[in-house]
């Protein structure tokens, strides 16, 4: 089987990167001794993992389902793609979440310009998840604790839903603590060991390790925000990635498929909102595949060692 590369996407917007240099000194606040306040008193706690939600107030209360199954050990972000904040005041946890609003945009979209990995480095893992994950069988620590007993660099919970899902992957084992390969449809793996069998996990409620992220982070596109094909690529970021990507069974999720974000596009000669968003996914995809591509012969040339056929 071919060993594929890591790959690091070159990013040249210089106005990102002087972005991205600002959050980096945000660590670097110095609070002076006549504040009145301790080194002590300014952090009660250090937590070890972030998770983020993309939310729109309508999953207001799925929410703050969610937010409770994970403890004091994680800090939790909000990225708003309504514009509406304040209504969340009235959970005493959004005081002490962090909240980005950016109208109509996406998780990826948000996690491109604010997750980088530097400023993000202090978080063993990283949780980066939809508004509409059902949580009534998901613990966070516990979910953690077989990440680590698994060797999990990338994963997701197990999904169940009314639906057959996208992906077999996905899908709950009940038999299992993890599974981390499955049987596909009939001509859909070329490889065991390769996606959708195997070395997979979907978009929707993935949970990174900080060296994984810091791979996936540059993989992520500036301009391509609804993440299609990321899920396919991911295995690029991990050695012998069907041993360390895979999905916790044991905690699972319940995906309610609410279609929040498409209802934020925008009605054209007729056309339903939530098409044009699927068109521009679609599309996305297309030209997610062919950098990726290109990246990887370029890669190979360089090297020169001769492409694989396949790049998927």
């Amino acid at each position: 089987m071919t060993k594929f590369p890591r790959f690091m996407f070159l990013q040249t917007q210089k106005v990102l990167k002087d972005f991205h240099q600002a959050l980096l000194c945000l660590k670097q606040i110095f609070i002076p001794e006549d504040h009145g306040v301790t080194h002590s008193e300014d952090l009660t706690s250090q937590p070890r993992y972030l998770v983020t939600f993309t939310v729109g107030i309508a999953q207001k209360a799925n929410i703050d389902a969610a937010v409770k199954k994970f403890s004091d050990n994680f800090t939790i972000m909000l990225f708003h793609y309504d514009g509406r904040t304040t209504e969340w005041d009235e959970f005493e946890w959004s005081r002490r979440a962090i909240h980005v609003s950016a109208g109509k945009q996406t998780k990826w979209w948000f996690a491109k310009r604010f997750l980088h990995p530097d400023v993000v480095s202090s978080y063993e893992y990283i949780f980066i998840w939809d508004e509409d994950l059902g949580v009534e069988h998901f613990n966070a620590e516990a979910y953690i604790e077989l990440v680590r007993k698994h060797g999990l660099e990338i994963s997701q919970p197990g999904l169940e839903s009314d639906k057959e899902p996208a992906w077999r992957m996905t899908k709950r084992q009940s038999d299992q603590e993890v599974h981390k390969e499955t049987e596909e449809r009939p001509g859909w793996c070329t490889d065991p060991h390769l996606p959708p069998c195997a070395a997979f996990v979907e978009i929707m409620a993935t949970v990174f390790s900080k060296n994984a992220w810091r791979c996936v982070w540059y993989m992520i596109q500036n301009d391509l925000v609804h993440g299609w094909g990321m899920d396919l690529a991911l295995r690029r970021c991990v050695e012998t990635a069907h041993e360390k990507i895979g999905v916790v069974d044991a905690q699972w999720v319940v995906h309610q498929a609410i279609p929040s974000l498409g209802n934020q596009g925008e009605a054209v000669n007729g056309r339903a909102p939530w098409k044009g968003v699927n068109a521009r996914c679609n599309l996305e995809w297309q030209l997610f595949r062919t950098r990726l591509a290109d990246a990887e012969k370029a890669y190979y040339l360089e090297k020169g060692i001769t492409p694989p056929n396949s790049t998927r």
